[in-house]
């Protein structure tokens, strides 16, 4: 599986007029974001994307202009993205697979890769600038509940909503898009909007002041192992997951047992600061044998007021490339 991202297409020597690689290199970011949201995964995200430049590229004597480039991008990463998901089981969180486990019930087992959500990192798929309210709603719509709830529409509900409701496309634009009628379009985003509604999706607001000085807490609190301090950053009803691990504890009482039983080999690490799905994040840092640190997992830190209410582990260090964080940490 790929850790680093796909360098920019690069073009044979052929003449095609007015439209460049440039010119399809500078949608990149966006498309990842609409490839992540309907894939559930960073890395097949990265190539679903790649796939629609060289796709692009190689059809570029047959686009006539007759749309702007961008939607005739989407237009192709949508098909490659279908395409995709076609027969495909759905991708989740821990907490959509099951109840709650206690600390003491960790039994190891995993499920694949491909059975879970992955996170992605901010710098890949948020916007570098402009403004600040839509940078929140961008913020808003990869966040690991919404991207997890899209998981459970079929794909082509999942396309109108996302082009509708995030991306803010008119109606007639989706159904060009998608090939369909306008009513068509509605209906879809009429039902997937009543299939979501369904689910606790309540936002949590950008990191203020006060919040970022409880991220700094929980730092000092995990770097030191001081389980006291760390649970009382939690809120009751706080959740922590463990993918590949199929299990996933619920409140502070059992995620305390946690660190200091079968948890208790994050002892000694140490958190590198990031940011992925609007979030705060940490790539987590284990001592190594030589006296430093390798990858262990990187967390996603949900905060909601003065708490946190998701504490979510992904053991998956490849990762830490796609995020850009060190291999290893000296001493």
């Amino acid at each position: 599986m790929p850790a680093q991202p796909h360098a920019p297409v690069q073009p044979p020597e052929i003449d095609h007029g007015e439209v460049s690689a440039g010119d399809l290199e500078r949608h990149r970011r966006e498309l990842t974001g609409y490839c992540y949201r309907m894939l559930g995964s960073f890395f097949e995200a990265e190539d679903a994307v790649q796939e629609t430049m060289v796709r692009a590229w190689r059809g570029l004597d047959g686009f006539e202009g007759r749309s702007a480039v961008r939607s005739w991008l989407y237009r192709i990463a949508t098909n490659v993205c279908l395409d995709l998901l076609r027969g495909r089981q759905r991708r989740a969180l821990p907490v959509d697979l099951g109840p709650a486990s206690t600390a003491d019930s960790f039994h190891g087992s995993t499920l694949p890769e491909h059975a879970w959500v992955q996170p992605i990192s901010d710098a890949r798929v948020l916007p570098e600038d402009g403004d600040p309210a839509e940078l929140a709603v961008s913020k808003e719509s990869v966040r690991l509940a919404f991207v997890t709830a899209l998981q459970n529409l079929p794909p082509k509900q999942r396309a109108v909503l996302i082009l509708r409701e995030v991306l803010r496309w008119q109606a007639s634009e989706v159904a060009e898009l998608l090939e369909t009628s306008v009513a068509s379009v509605n209906s879809a985003l009429q039902r997937a909007r009543a299939t979501l509604a369904a689910r606790d999706l309540s936002h949590s607001p950008a990191v203020d002041a006060e919040q970022r000085a409880l991220l700094a807490r929980y730092v000092d609190a995990f770097e030191r192992y001081d389980i006291t301090s760390l649970v009382s950053l939690l809120h009751d009803d706080a959740v922590m997951s463990m993918p590949p691990y199929d299990f996933w504890l619920r409140g502070p009482v059992e995620m305390g047992r946690w660190f200091l039983g079968e948890g208790s080999g994050c002892r000694g690490s140490r958190l590198v600061a990031t940011a992925a799905n609007g979030c705060a994040a940490f790539g987590s840092y284990r001592p190594d044998s030589h006296g430093g640190y390798q990858p262990w997992a990187l967390q996603v830190i949900e905060i909601s007021g003065d708490r946190i209410i998701g504490h979510h582990n992904f053991l998956d260090t490849a990762l830490f490339a796609a995020f850009g964080l060190p291999t290893h940490l000296e001493p």
